[in-house]
């Protein structure tokens, strides 16, 4: 890792004339391409226009690239969380922005240590210079403290924190000046809730709180381990925590592990989000793989998964969360009238739509608790294992679910809803996927009831 970075333009002026130039430029080129494909006939105007949606939406993101800083993270959550709002061709381009995050010189990340901790607390730490992970808002470092423990460092790049609300705010304005959103009403509120969540993230005191509040939680539950943050060396802009040792679910030692073994994993896996949905009202939104580490034991009861980074944990309101656990109720209990009622509740679809459009959507929202009660589902072959239960891997769900939708025309009718809904079903394709990538086979029912009928 010698390629540092060793200053971000996090001056005002220097990222609005970058990013105005950048948007009047590619809206300059949208205009003048529609202008002449009206001619064009309707099949070779549409791919024309997805052609140019993409090369657009690629040049935004170089420039993104450019800027660093709190600019690639938002164009990174903009990706992530944007695909109900942005065309898939803006996304597409925008998650190349995850593999354009290097790390900061050590002596500019010294100098923000030191401004935040002090020389005198600093100078009691041994800090390895070669940070463990970079992001796009920080990096980690290891260190050790004078009693000789370790711990990661969690040292925020220098002027992130004071530029998020520019830098989003000129973000919104190149979308919509560039043309590459246009015509949606829900856009507005789905920036709102990204600047929420961004300002969680950058706010380390309030992570820290979380991370606590996590442990505290589950610190009886020898399945996990979470952090536990030394307050002698944390701020708002630094985080310092019991450094904890693990593989990440793809390393190949996870994927050898036993079949057993592997469900085991998947069950605490799910059961931590039926946790927060049905006990706690807290989740965590953000379903990187980097945030959780999985720790092998000698033997199958000493498996544990380390939890990681709560900067996007976030509690939802109570009426919300009735809205969520009826769709997932009605969901595994079969009553779609439920399910209805929740959808409609959260505002994912309206009352007032035709009959047909309400009952396509819930079978499909219906479709989601699928691993939980496979009974209800006609399955395609192979979903199943020989004793009954539930292959995540091999179903393919979230695929045969985005077909569903797209036979019954769904994308007409649906638009995102205020809030956090976005983050949400985020969060569930989350849990989908980690337990799918483990490979565990196993039918969650069981868990659902122990936290749903309480």
């Amino acid at each position: 890792m010698t390629d540092r970075i060793k200053r971000l333009k996090t001056g005002a002026g220097e990222r609005r004339w970058k990013l105005a130039t950048t948007g009047f430029k590619t809206g300059a080129r949208v205009a003048t391409q529609l202008s002449t494909d009206w001619l064009l006939p309707k099949a070779a105007r549409e791919a024309r226009r997805k052609q140019m949606l993409s090369r657009e939406a690629q040049a935004l993101a170089d420039a993104l690239g450019e800027l660093k800083g709190s600019l690639v993270k938002i164009g990174q959550m903009m990706a992530v969380y944007g695909e109900h709002v942005l065309p898939p061709e803006v996304t597409a381009a925008l998650h190349t922005l995850e593999h354009q995050t290097r790390p900061m010189a050590w002596p500019v990340m010294e100098a923000a240590l030191r401004e935040a901790l002090g020389d005198e607390r600093v100078d009691t730490l041994v800090v390895d210079p070669v940070p463990v992970g970079a992001a796009s808002l920080a990096q980690v470092h290891r260190a050790t403290l004078a009693d000789g423990r370790e711990v990661a460092l969690k040292i925020q790049y220098p002027g992130i924190a004071d530029a998020i609300d520019s830098d989003l705010d000129e973000m919104a304005r190149l979308i919509r000046w560039s043309g590459l959103v246009s015509g949606r009403d829900d856009f507005g509120p789905w920036l709102d809730s990204l600047r929420d969540l961004l300002h969680r993230e950058v706010n380390y005191t309030l992570e820290a709180a979380t991370t606590e509040r996590f442990r505290e939680r589950l610190q009886d539950d020898p399945r996990f381990v979470v952090p536990t943050v030394v307050k002698e060396y944390s701020t708002p802009r630094v985080l310092c925590a019991s450094f904890e040792k693990g593989f990440g679910v793809q390393d190949p030692k996870v994927q050898q592990l036993s079949q057993p073994r592997r469900n085991r994993l998947g069950k605490a896996f799910l059961e931590l989000f039926l946790r927060e949905v049905f006990e706690w009202g807290e989740l965590q939104t953000d379903p990187n793989f980097g945030n959780y580490r999985i720790r092998i034991g000698r033997h199958a009861d000493e498996d544990q998964l380390v939890l990681l980074d709560f900067g996007a944990a976030k509690p939802y309101p109570e009426d919300y969360l009735n809205a969520l656990q009826n769709m997932m109720v009605g969901a595994y209990e079969r009553d779609l009238g439920r399910v209805r009622e929740g959808a409609i509740a959260l505002g994912m679809i309206g009352g007032d739509l035709p009959e047909s459009v309400q009952s396509d959507f819930t079978e499909v929202c219906a479709a989601v608790i699928e691993p939980l009660c496979p009974q209800h589902f006609g399955l395609p072959p192979g979903v199943l294992n020989k004793q009954g239960e539930y292959r995540w891997r091999e179903s393919r769900l979230p695929r045969r679910l985005s077909k569903q939708a797209a036979k019954a025309a769904l994308s007409v009718h649906f638009h995102v809803p205020p809030g956090d809904f976005v983050f949400l079903s985020r969060k569930l394709v989350g849990v989908y996927t980690f337990i799918a990538t483990l490979g565990a086979e196993f039918t969650g029912g069981e868990l659902l009831e122990r936290y749903a009928y309480d």
